[in-house]
């Protein structure tokens, strides 16, 4: 008899914790802490698990063992949508950091419409960037109230600790706490990861939002997850009776975490704070003076997660009026009694759509970033020049209320007339600018040669090989004496009598990299389909505190030394494949002397240290240390864990 050739499924169902295992242990939430992930099914999950994107490796170097790796694709697992989820058992550990992050990946690869790709690693021996084929994750990694990613391992590290003996919440005191069981610490790492296999040169300190920026968008990611998950969003909508701006955990982060070390409440909360006195939940103002004052990055970072959130709560307001309107007769006031199961899934269905668009807004964004010194204006700017670029007319008011939310936080870009949409959105090169790119594209045809094959069914490694080509076609472009006036229009110098600080080939001109060319793809609400070429370049100069011995070397008064600091600038051009223009030249000057200034200014620590700083030393030092100096690489390699010291913590630190 003939078998029947069954084919696969179409998802690989796998449980896990939708908060953290704290909210399992209250009657009200137990209920809805287990949620089932989909992931689209792939024949090559192997033991680990490991997969194309990710490799598990749960070793615990504090009692030097090897947990035996877990077999999702066992007969047993693959019935009951994988272990049942368990504070105690490693092998659930790993399921857990598996499925978090392969979901944040999709939700990446969906908002771009392309495959991810991790940042490459530096040959030191070699010169040259090879290909991360997959990120690392310890589950646990080291004994300690840390979880962070490291640009330098390309790995994911939690760790795992006691809880507070005095004020350990829901936990008992002196209980193990694992980071790797919290949906959002696993998605706010790998978020990390991702943001910088998009834009490498954000882990380098050069002005105090950027570290922020990377903590607040990894913030986000992890919040707006939240709203994914039917059941909890429900549970959630029928207890604030609609009212996301009431606490609720939806707007909440890492709660066990938070508890465990002392704190009372979430670790940070994107709507309100707990008073440490009084123990009751607070909604907090925006202050638009606040973000002057504030520099330590998880607290200035939160601003920005609260703007993004305060955008969302009246995007979902303004979705759900009518509902309102109907379920109260027209006076927008329910009556008291618990809300009807129809009206609830309703609501629930508007948040969800609301997250998600959110979501999307921040995510596409990052493709319209310079590829330097990145603030949280051009955040803003980004976001209203993306979004404008899928739906031009903003019947729904999204921009608006992104603009409105980030006005009221005291967030405003640089360098704008007015705080309205036109002024917002990055402007197209003038008829000059237009003319000198059309000298290094020329035609269609000729860019043809750079668009890689991106589309996500590509193996990722020829993914990044066929990227590589096509950096360097673009890098042979740009060094033809044609493209002089081009260099200029996206504000770099390849002028060998510039300053002297500037770093030079053999041939004495200013060298420049070619750090990205990849494409984007995304569908509009209409329909309509927009394609985009994404090419990024930067380059570097010598920086220094001192503003007399910056003008010493730029001079060339004095020979080559090691500098203080690297300077950068860079541009983003994102280029229509089909006409061969550039559409938007998104730029920070290599030459301008206001940002140098900002940097010096930064570097010097101008301003008030952050409690970190006090406690645990200085990221900026750390970094310039070791990308100056012997051991480290200025121009390719990093030697530095950023992350690792903003997200350590004890009794008087944030974590992530």
């Amino acid at each position: 008899m003939q078998k029947v050739k069954i084919p696969h499924p179409p998802n690989r169902r796998i449980r896990v914790f939708a908060f953290d295992p704290s909210v399992s242990r209250k009657v009200d939430t137990s209920a809805v802490n287990i949620v089932t992930i989909r992931l689209p099914w792939e024949e090559n999950v192997e033991l680990g698990p490991v997969d194309d994107y990710l490799e598990v490796v749960d070793y615990d170097p504090a009692s030097q063992m090897f947990y035996p790796p877990i077999d999702l694709n066992d007969p047993y697992l693959l019935a009951q949508d994988g272990l049942v989820p368990s504070e105690s058992n490693p092998q659930f550990h790993q399921q857990m950091v598996y499925a978090i992050a392969r979901t944040t990946i999709r939700i990446f690869e969906n908002a771009l419409g392309r495959k991810a790709l991790w940042s490459p690693h530096w040959n030191e021996t070699l010169r040259q960037e090879e290909p991360v084929e997959k990120l690392r994750i310890y589950p646990h990694a080291m004994r300690e109230a840390n979880a962070y990613y490291s640009p330098e391992k390309k790995a994911l590290l939690f760790g795992y600790f006691p809880a507070s003996p005095t004020r350990s919440g829901e936990a008992l005191p002196g209980e193990p706490v694992f980071t790797c069981l919290s949906q959002d610490i696993v998605a706010h790492e790998t978020t990390h990861a991702l943001l910088d296999g998009l834009h490498r040169r954000f882990v380098e300190p050069c002005n105090e939002d950027l570290f922020a920026l990377h903590e607040a968008f990894a913030d986000i990611v992890a919040l707006f997850q939240h709203f994914s998950y039917p059941e909890v969003l429900k549970h959630q909508i029928a207890r604030t009776r609609g009212s996301l701006e009431a606490q609720n955990m939806l707007g909440e982060l890492a709660f066990q975490f938070g508890q465990a070390t002392g704190r009372y409440g979430a670790l940070r909360s994107a709507i309100g704070r707990v008073d440490p006195e009084t123990k009751a939940w607070l909604p907090l103002a925006p202050d638009a003076a606040q973000i002057m004052t504030t520099r330590e990055p998880h607290q200035r970072g939160a601003i920005l997660v609260a703007a993004v959130f305060d955008a969302f709560l009246a995007i979902y307001k303004s979705r759900i009026v009518d509902l309102l309107r109907i379920a109260s007769g027209g006076t927008g006031i329910l009556p008291a009694g618990e809300l009807h199961p129809d009206l609830v899934n309703r609501l629930a269905d508007e948040a969800s759509k609301s997250a998600k668009h959110v979501l999307n807004m921040c995510i596409r964004a990052m493709d319209y970033m310079a590829p330097v010194d990145a603030n949280f204006g051009d955040f803003l700017r980004a976001i209203v020049t993306a979004d404008y670029d899928m739906v031009k007319e903003d019947s729904l008011q999204y921009r608006l209320a992104m603009i409105e939310a980030f006005r009221r936080r005291g967030i405003l870009p640089r360098d704008i007339r007015n705080l309205n949409e036109e002024s917002l959105i990055w402007h197209a090169p003038n008829d000059d600018e237009q003319a000198a790119f059309k000298k290094v594209f020329k035609s269609p045809d000729r860019l043809q040669q750079l668009i890689p094959n991106w589309e996500l069914t590509t193996n990722r490694e020829m993914i990044f090989k066929s990227a590589q080509k096509s950096q360097a076609l673009v890098h042979k472009w740009f060094e033809d004496p044609e493209a002089k006036d081009a260099i200029l229009a996206a504000g770099l110098v390849l002028d060998k009598d510039t300053l002297e600080a500037f770093y030079r080939g053999e041939d004495g001109t200013p060298r420049f990299e070619v750090h990205s060319v990849r494409p984007t793809h995304r569908i509009g609400l209409s329909g309509e389909s927009v394609v985009d070429l994404i090419i990024e370049m930067t380059q570097r100069r010598r920086g220094y505190k001192d503003p007399a011995l910056q003008a010493a070397a730029d001079s060339g008064k004095i020979p080559e030394s090691a500098p203080d600091f690297i300077y950068r600038g860079g541009c983003t051009l994102l280029v229509n494949p089909d006409t061969a223009t550039v559409r938007y030249c998104i730029y920070k000057r290599i030459m301008s002397k206001n940002r140098l200034e900002r940097m010096r200014a930064y570097v010097r620590g101008d301003g008030t240290p952050s409690l970190g700083t006090t406690y645990f030393g200085d990221p900026r030092d750390l970094y310039f240390e070791s990308a100056i100096h012997p051991g480290g690489s200025a121009e390719g390699g990093r030697r530095l864990e950023p992350f690792a010291l903003l997200h350590h913590t004890d009794e008087e630190q944030e974590v992530s």
